[in-house]
């Protein structure tokens, strides 16, 4: 009898060991794990909320190499001026297209945007392209894109968070 104490002793030390040992090595597994999709569907859960429409875009040759483009921001999602410089733009000619620098213009061009701060844009000041907002771009090739008039122009705009926009329109 007192062998059968033992041995179930022993039994019920290994077991609990062994659970402990378990615990140890799957508790931070499930910890990350429950981290990463807690991130994961944060990241989803922005990225279905941000929407914006591009509204109108225009060039004409009076201004040549040079483009207004207007976005609505539609979503519930509001965005802050600090990740504008993030945004990635591309524009010219269809087929022909380059991505633009963030930027008052340069030698190879530039874009920059108008909202923050303009309350014409930046309706409540807030430095947020809030839901229901409008941004200005203003594009600025210089020498990588020439434009003629009735070519076929090609905009794109993507966000950090990967929503992104395009546009075919004609130079008038």
């Amino acid at each position: 009898m007192s062998s059968e104490t033992i041995t179930t002793a022993l039994f019920l030390i290994a077991t609990v060991v062994a659970a402990a040992v378990l615990i140890n090595a799957v508790f931070p597994v499930v910890s990350n794990m429950a981290g990463t999709f807690s991130s994961t569907t944060h990241e989803s859960d922005v990225r279905m909320r941000t929407d914006f429409k591009i509204i109108l875009t225009y060039a004409t040759t009076s201004d040549p190499g040079t483009a207004d483009i207007y976005l609505k921001n539609i979503g519930t999602e509001r965005i802050s001026a600090t990740e504008v410089p993030r945004w990635d733009v591309f524009f010219g000619k269809v087929g022909e297209f380059v991505r633009i620098p963030y930027g008052p213009s340069t030698g190879n061009g530039g874009w920059t945007e108008v909202f923050d701060g303009d309350t014409s844009y930046d309706i409540n000041g807030n430095h947020f392209w809030d839901p229901g907002e409008t941004v200005k771009i203003t594009v600025v090739t210089k020498n990588t894109v020439s434009l003629a008039k009735y070519d076929l122009v090609y905009f794109q705009i993507s966000l950090p968070n990967g929503i992104w926009r395009s546009n075919e329109f004609t130079v008038s």
